[in-house]
């Protein structure tokens, strides 16, 4: 569905007349996906257990698992623990208010315009002039975020939808104001009732995770699914990974990947030269077990050092101090002022690389360096010269569009074949796009795969994005919708909603703990497998009071099982622990080992080898084997180092326990038959003479000194 038109400028006549237009696309698009939804409705109603335990994409068998069961009463969708399912115990009137929210749901699609015939009034102007202040406020380059928010809320009191959106998920989330899920919620559900896409995404966010309200994934199911229709990226991403995992509605790859495919279509609109800020995924728990390893952060005083080196005239400082401001990420935030203040006196200093990022900031344009593509083909032909390939791909681009210079597919082949040599990404992907296109060059897919591989090993987003293209629609490869759907769902991760991970990071280091979970939670919703594990980790050490005990565990179980079919085999050992210990599920080690199991053999995780080898020793969940045991136990040391000593101590208990055990199977009755044929029937008091006069010799030896 198509935004809001562009009515700047326009006469009240030619204004009407495109608001009408809009809202005619508007109601069209409505009518045509609302069969769509309808038949979703059905899949949502018809849905069984058969459903629910079939094979979900990727090849991931995850049917044993518990974690993510949904238990259908009627047509009442439940998490697998009861404190997420309270709203359920009526299934009839569940049923009935979900079927009233997608009749005034759609009500409202159909009767919506945007934006509003008519003049404004008095209020919604003056809300309308509150709002953009905020607006100029949070969008400076050194924002008063406080007195900015202090403004949302006015506007938002005189009932300004944008301003309401943004402060519904500041209060969702704490970010500046206060945390208040519950004025979130209201604020979600207003805005949910005039049709806002962002409104629906909030409070089908709160119905899929049961905070502030009573759980319902049926009802967050209907919201997301308007909040899509209406263009709303974190819905997409949602219903995607829903599609894509089969949670709580029959798992669809088709449907993943066209909604996974809208968001990445985003994101690659907004990639630029710069390839965005740089997105850290930081596991809270490598960093509790590896304390000293880095965790993406550069500590302070490790830049101050970097400053102090460039400010004394090291170069290598200065161009990594510009590249590190220019690009953001690992604790810095992006500054272009910085980076160029960087790169000048690097390039001063005749260093190509500064020259190439300079080229590359003018040829772009930002509100530090004003496009200018004479000035920005003196940097790259400087850097080119020198054999820089950020400076060789930089003069290919601007031969490959024609920006300075005559428009000239072989120079511009030549360039990017130069840099790619070198390994530069951009002049990888760039070969890509030329093969693929045909530009310059004969169409070859097989060489434009080849390119675009490169270039996605070392993480550029269009790569990614070009090889899901081909392998959604067969273009020179086979067509694979699950190899698409990864593919295009790791492109819509790296959108601008990513920044939330370190945001939440920042707020766990700074003990802002419910602000971080709640982060965590919302990201894990849209299938960021780092933010499912973090939201689990919090819940597992009982960080947060919000929930009881019991239902900490289920929900810690909940998500340690979503990031577990991602692939990520902490997640799945978890999942082993909480059936062995009876956490937010019963005790089952049957399934605990076959968690296990799935960690060995898959991940070849060491814990899980060593849990293995411990059941295998005692019984629990199999059967008794000493000689598995020590297998387990060997591969577990083979596998990590870390694991060495753990697997000595268990070794020598297994060697004592297996003494033991030869000595209680030994037939004793044979050993005394054996010492009767040799010695007599009297070998015991031939024994007992022998000790008696071994102790006299001891004591002879021992007495004390005349």
């Amino acid at each position: 569905m198509k935004g809001e038109p562009d009515l700047d400028g326009l006469s009240k006549t030619a204004r009407d007349s495109k608001n009408k237009e809009h809202s005619i696309e508007v109601k069209s698009a409505l009518k045509e996906m609302w069969s769509q939804f309808e038949q979703l409705l059905d899949g949502v109603n018809g849905i069984g257990d058969d459903d629910v335990e079939s094979e979900p994409p990727f090849g991931e068998d995850i049917s044993m698992d518990p974690s993510e069961k949904i238990l259908i009463k009627g047509t009442a969708h439940e998490v697998a623990y009861d404190e997420l399912a309270r709203d359920d115990e009526d299934d009839d009137d569940d049923d009935d208010e979900v079927k009233n929210i997608v009749k005034k749901q759609r009500a409202t699609l159909e009767e919506i315009e945007y934006p509003p015939v008519g003049e404004l009034t008095d209020e919604e102007l003056l809300a309308k002039e509150i709002y953009e202040q905020s607006k100029m406020i949070l969008n400076s380059t050194k924002p008063d975020k406080r007195r900015g928010y202090e403004l949302l809320e006015e506007a938002a009191k005189l009932g300004h939808p944008r301003a309401r959106e943004t402060l519904g998920y500041a209060k969702l989330i704490g970010d500046v104001v206060s945390q208040n899920i519950t004025a979130a919620y209201e604020l979600f559900k207003g805005l949910a009732a005039e049709g806002s896409p962002k409104g629906q995404m909030g409070l089908g966010f709160l119905y899929a995770s049961g905070i502030s309200v009573n759980s319902s994934q049926a009802k967050a199911l209907v919201y997301y699914t308007f909040a899509a229709l209406g263009g709303n990226p974190y819905a997409e991403m949602a219903l995607g990974y829903r599609y894509w995992a089969g949670i709580g509605i029959t798992s669809s790859c088709e449907s993943a990947l066209t909604y996974y495919r809208k968001v990445a279509n985003y994101v690659a609109e907004e990639v630029s030269l710069s390839g965005g800020s740089a997105i850290q995924r930081i596991r809270l728990m490598d960093e509790l077990e590896n304390p000293g390893s880095a965790s993406g952060f550069l500590e302070n005083d490790l830049i101050q050092y970097y400053q102090f080196l460039a400010e004394k005239g090291d170069v290598q400082a200065q161009v990594g101090l510009g590249q590190l401001h220019y690009q953001g990420g690992r604790g810095v935030e992006q500054d272009h002022q910085r980076a160029m203040n960087y790169f000048m006196q690097a390039a001063d200093a005749g260093n190509a690389n500064a020259m190439a990022f300079l080229g590359k900031m003018h040829l772009e344009g930002s509100s530090v360096a004003k496009q200018n593509n004479e000035t920005a083909l003196k940097y790259f032909k400087k850097a080119a010269e020198m054999g820089n390939p950020v400076g060789q791909s930089g003069l290919g681009l601007m031969y490959l569009y024609g920006k300075g210079v005559e428009k000239d597919y072989s120079k511009a082949f030549k360039y990017f074949s130069q840099a790619a040599e070198q390994g530069w990404v951009d002049g990888q992907l760039q070969l890509g796009n030329m093969y693929f296109s045909g530009m310059g060059v004969r169409r070859d897919y097989k060489m434009a795969v080849k390119y675009f591989n490169l270039a996605s090993q070392s993480g550029h987003v269009l790569a990614f994005y070009n090889l899901a293209q081909m392998h959604a629609t067969g273009m020179g490869l086979i067509r694979s919708c699950h190899t698409a759907t990864e593919l295009f769902k790791n492109v819509a991760e790296r959108g601008r909603w990513g920044e939330m991970l370190m945001e939440a990071h920042t707020d766990y280091r700074d003990g802002r703990i419910s602000e971080a979970l709640i982060k965590y939670m919302l990201l894990a919703e849209m299938g960021y497998e780092v933010a499912q594990s973090n939201a689990a980790f919090i819940l597992d050490r009982g960080e947060v009071d919000q929930f009881s005990e019991n239902e900490t565990y289920g929900r810690a179980f909940l998500y340690w099982g979503r990031a577990a079919a991602q692939g990520y085999s902490i997640a799945r050992v978890k999942l082993g622990d909480y059936h062995y210990y009876g956490q937010g599920t019963g005790v089952d080690y049957e399934a605990a080992a076959s968690h296990y199991r799935l960690a060995s053999e898959q991940q070849h995780n060491a814990q899980a080898m060593f849990n293995l080898g411990y059941m295998h020793e005692q019984g629990l969940g199999m059967k008794q084997d000493i000689h598995l045991a020590k297998r387990f136990y060997d591969m577990a040391a083979e596998t990590s180092t870390d694991a060495q000593v753990p697997v000595a101590i268990a070794l020598a208990k297994l060697a004592v326990l297996f003494g033991i055990k030869y000595v209680q199977e030994y037939n004793w009755n044979d050993f005394q038959l054996s010492l009767d044929g040799v010695l007599g029937p009297d070998w015991d008091l031939y024994l007992m003479t022998t000790l008696v006069f071994l102790l006299g010799i001891i004591v002879y030896f021992r007495r004390p000194a005349q």
